[in-house]
């Protein structure tokens, strides 16, 4: 059973400065005063008292996160059972993909879609979910192809071989996987839309498309049009500059998620190739690189960035 909605206390409304944090690379509209606090470290984070009847489900849903990452952002939390008081950490700004920052950017690693309206705007982020191991999300470029308010459902041949049981066709309704909104994508058969499971946002529990709460389906589908260019990537570290100095943004990879999913846990790894990603992004700045704190970043994968310059 869902439960529903609670108000967000006043002081703990998603920050407004995290519209614009995820934009920070290229969008000057961001006053950095209001990003930065007086030790020149990235305001990274919010934080939440949790209640009593809480779960991380709830309380992603209502901060408009996704389930892993709240796991991610908070590691020994009991996801079922957090406790009336417990400080959660809400990963609520996030460094943008490398892409061209044009239209809609989907991150497979980090399981959010970004939204870019137009040249130097600051883009819109939100949670989303993605294909399970065997039937994951393509990656590269399309576009939007078309639209539909309160699609039908028609699972795949594949789909109804798994499970004979399936319908041809299941119509609009609270019983429809795909919710009220369709985005379809110029790949035959994926395309992003609601759900009528919310629990499923910022997991890896669909069949390849991106789901996305109704709420926020809602709100991008009266956004985009036909024609907007789609890129989708898989970055699980992500790194950029701002005032000056380098952040990186460490995200566990698809395996380490559905271990974090199983286990509440992931195995820790540091790719060597961090290290020439970091080395490419630093430049000339190389000899101001805290690699004690890379290390520390790229093994826990908080989801949330964080300054690794001195």
């Amino acid at each position: 059973m869902t439960r529903a909605k609670k108000p967000l206390p006043p002081l703990c409304r998603r920050p407004a400065a995290a519209l614009c944090l995820v934009g920070v690379w290229f969008s000057s509209g961001c006053d950095l005063g209001t990003l930065l606090d007086r030790d020149g470290n990235l305001r990274e984070t919010t934080t939440y008292r949790a209640a009593y009847e809480d779960t991380l489900l709830d309380v992603a849903r209502r901060f408009n996160l996704g389930y892993v990452e709240m796991v991610a952002a908070n590691p020994g939390v009991d996801p079922w059972l957090p406790g009336q008081g417990s400080e959660l950490v809400l990963p609520t700004v996030h460094l943008l993909p490398e892409a061209e920052p044009e239209g809609i950017i989907i991150n497979l690693a980090d399981m959010r879609l970004y939204y870019v309206s137009a040249p130097g705007a600051a883009p819109q982020s939100y949670p989303i979910g993605i294909g399970r191991e065997g039937l994951t999300t393509p990656l590269g470029t399309t576009e939007i192809a078309r639209k539909k308010i309160d699609p039908a459902w028609r699972p795949t041949a594949r789909m109804r071989e798994e499970k004979p049981e399936l319908p041809e066709a299941v119509p609009p309704g609270p019983d429809n996987p795909m919710g009220n909104r369709a985005i379809y994508l110029g790949w035959p058969q994926y395309a992003i839309h609601g759900t009528n499971k919310p629990w499923g946002i910022g997991r890896r529990v669909s069949s390849g498309c991106i789901r996305m709460y109704p709420e926020d389906v809602e709100e991008l589908f009266e956004k985009v049009a036909v024609g907007t260019k789609v890129t989708v990537v898989d970055q699980p570290v992500k790194l950029g500059w701002i005032d000056g100095q380098l952040f990186m943004e460490a995200h566990p990879s698809q395996a380490q998620s559905d271990q974090l999913e199983a286990l509440g846990h992931f195995d820790p790894s540091l790719p060597s190739s961090v290290v020439d990603q970091v080395l490419a992004v630093a430049g000339e700045e190389a000899h101001r690189l805290d690699w004690s704190r890379i290390r520390q970043v790229a093994v826990e994968r908080r989801g949330y960035p964080i300054r690794v310059t001195r």
